[in-house]
């Protein structure tokens, strides 16, 4: 579904992203671990649009990207989940929804965007019950939800998370993930970027390891979770144990 052929991504003279191949088949959870600054965002960025200095492949479906507009891309049948949420917090939830179904309601899709919010209030109840509650007033998790129902409100083929757990308690990672796990379960592809990489890879198909710009490790999650270098460089000695039986 995805294909990223050596890519480099710049900014100005610097080079992020340093000759980067990783494919994503459909149905598939892939996880991107790596380091702060490692260039996962950029690459992520370049994917949908937002970085315009790169070069090298990225095809989505047989079709390259290169040269699409966010929008374009979106159409496409990509949706990103951006780190940090970036969610407009004077707007109600259910506002913060609907601008997510932009490319359905030029469409005049307008039933569809019912079924959607539909779909999204029975992922995340709690949001049903915030409706109308301006989302800047949201605990973090619950605003995480917001964002992930905004992405999935443009009906994507593929959906695109930045660090999901970031700032969030043990808890709610353990919600959020679980419900990707559920998505991709229903058939949704989705590419994972995350810097909790043992809950990532619990719930993931297959797995990269990107340093400094590059990929250094690759294989399924199972392999990952076992290799002694992601051990010890991302799991930590308590590998195992904290999250044992919860994802």
């Amino acid at each position: 579904m995805l294909r990223i052929r050596n890519l480099k991504c710049y900014y100005g003279r610097i080079i992020a992203v340093k000759g980067v191949s990783i494919s994503v088949r459909k149905g598939e959870l892939i996880s991107l671990i790596g380091a702060n600054g490692s260039g996962k965002s950029t690459l992520l960025n370049a994917i949908c649009g937002l970085l315009p200095t790169w070069e090298g492949e990225i095809i989505f479906e047989e079709i390259s990207l290169r040269g699409l507009s966010p929008p374009a891309i979106v159409k496409r049948g990509i949706s990103l989940v951006p780190e940090g949420r970036l969610i407009f917090p004077p707007l109600s939830v259910m506002d913060n929804l609907k601008i997510g179904a932009y490319t359905m309601y030029r469409r005049k899709l307008h039933k569809n965007v019912l079924e959607d919010l539909e779909m999204v209030m029975t992922l995340f109840p709690v949001l049903k019950d915030r409706a109308d509650q301006p989302a800047g007033t949201l605990s973090g998790g619950e605003q995480q939800m917001v964002a992930i129902g905004r992405a999935l409100m443009a009906r994507p083929r593929l959906l695109i998370l930045d660090e999901p757990s970031m700032g969030l308690a043990p808890l709610l990672v353990e919600k959020i993930l679980k419900t990707l796990a559920v998505l991709r379960d229903e058939g949704l592809t989705i590419l994972l970027v995350e810097q909790n990489a043992q809950a990532a890879l619990k719930i993931a198909d297959r797995g990269y390891v990107l340093e400094t710009g590059k990929i250094v490790l690759q294989g399924t999650a199972s392999e990952l979770l076992t290799d002694d270098e992601v051990k010890r460089a991302y799991l930590g000695k308590d590998y195992g144990d904290f999250y044992e039986g919860r994802i």
